[in-house]
Formats: structure tokens, sequence, C-alpha cells
């Protein structure tokens, strides 16, 4: 096999969210590029899906809401010593800041932060990463530079997510464990097409995008495959941004 700095051969990777979107993307990719990886959602069939497509995997998928700790302790348990791990379940809500109670907070941030939060904090305290390990946070750009009405408890959910990557990847330097995140723009997964947005919206939002398109699920693929790699094994507390340009006037 000729020299590839990108492979993960050799490497044992647990995905997140890999039922659907991006999270489906990252384990496919993953995949192909020879990693064993291990894929986990709430959905069973979606799940399936996924491993069906990934074709013959060392690892059976796993079916956990990490929502709920006893899914957690159960995930960790049957998982082996991990060289990385991608955090990518995740859930959007649409409302204005009037709107926004702590009710609406409370539903995406148990998804969007406490659930991977805590699946990270376990799996680091039961020591399932292994030294020189890679964890990869899937945010937004909605969590750093880009407010777009309506979107505050999204967008504070994944705030917090990389300000929770930061103080992660100083503590965990000491293993040395790598903790860094990817902060897409809008990427064009079925999430974007359940009615939140009109398409009269998508298509004003697109055209302020300097490279005039929204994302594909394999350019944030791609960008998690750098970070699990030892192309990237000097890198950590880091957000990626991949937003076709659209934070460039920030």
């Amino acid at each position: 096999m000729s020299y590839n700095p990108f492979s993960l051969e050799n490497k044992t990777v647990l995905v997140t969210g890999a039922s659907s979107g991006i999270g489906q993307t990252i384990a496919i990719e993953c995949s192909k590029i020879g990693g064993d990886i291990i894929i986990t959602a709430r959905n069973a069939e979606r799940l399936q899906e996924t491993a069906d497509i990934m074709g013959a995997v060392k690892y059976a998928p796993i079916i956990a809401d990490l929502t709920n700790s006893s899914d957690i302790d159960n995930l960790v348990e049957q998982v082996p010593e991990l060289d990385g791990l991608v955090l990518c379940a995740g859930r959007a809500l649409t409302a204005p800041v009037k709107q926004a109670t702590p009710e609406k907070y409370l539903e995406v941030m148990n998804t969007n932060f406490f659930a991977q939060a805590e699946l990270l904090r376990v799996l680091y305290k039961k020591k399932k990463l292994k030294k020189d390990s890679s964890v990869v946070i899937i945010s937004s750009i909605g969590g750093l530079l880009l407010y777009e009405p309506g979107n505050v408890i999204y967008g504070a959910s994944k705030a917090a997510l990389n300000s929770f990557m930061k103080y992660a990847a100083k503590e965990y330097a000491i293993r040395p464990v790598r903790v860094n995140s990817i902060c897409p723009g809008m990427i064009d997964t079925p999430m974007i097409h359940r009615g939140t947005f009109t398409d009269e919206q998508l298509q004003a939002y697109m055209a302020n995008y300097p490279l005039k398109r929204f994302g594909k699920p394999e350019d944030i693929a791609y960008a998690a495959i750098y970070l699990l790699s030892d192309a990237a094994s000097w890198m950590t507390g880091s957000s990626l941004i991949i937003d076709g340009g659209s934070t460039i006037k920030s």
C-alpha cells in the first residue's frame, strides 16, 4: 500500500449519530479509508442501513440513546479501546429569543451538549481512549461566528460544545488525547429539508456563500478523517471552520 498519512488503517473509531446525515457519511468514508468503525445511534433501522452501505464491518452497530445514562454506560462497556471518537449526534429547534424557554433549551442541550459531553467523560474515565487518540466534535459556525435569527437555542448548544472542546483538549493532553471540533456552515442533509426553511430561504442563504453552494456531508467527513489521522497529530483545541467562505465577512 502506498504511503498515506491520512490513512485510518489499524484505527478503531466510534461514530455517534451515524444513522443519517453527516454522521452517516463520516462513518462510511472513515470505513473506506481503512478504519474499523463502530457506529451508534437511536434508530435501529436507519443505523443498519449505514452498516449495509459500509459492507463487511468488524463491529456490529450499537443502538443507544445518548440522553440516557444507562445507554451510555452500556455503550462504553461494549466498545473496545478507541483510537478515535466522532461526536456527531445532534438536533435542531427553531425559535426566536422571545420564545426560547428553558424547556426548549433543555430539549436541545440534552442531545447536542450534555449527551456528547457525558459520553466523552465516561469514555475517558474508563480509559477507553488510547494514548494519542483523537476526538472530533461536530459543532457549527452558529456556535462561533454566524448568528441567524431563530437559531439561538441551536447556536447556544454548539457554542457550549466549542467551549467544552477547549477545556477537554487542555485537560486530556496529559494522556495525550487530542480534542478538536469541526464547525460546518449549511450542509445539504435531510435536516435542512424538513420544513424548517422554505426553498426561497435556502436559495437566499446559498447566495451568501462565496462558493455559491451548501456543503456536502463528504466535505465534513474528509475533515474528520484528517483530524482522526496521524496527519493531525499536533492539532488539538482547535475549531476547524468549513463553511464555503460564509463567515469571511463576520
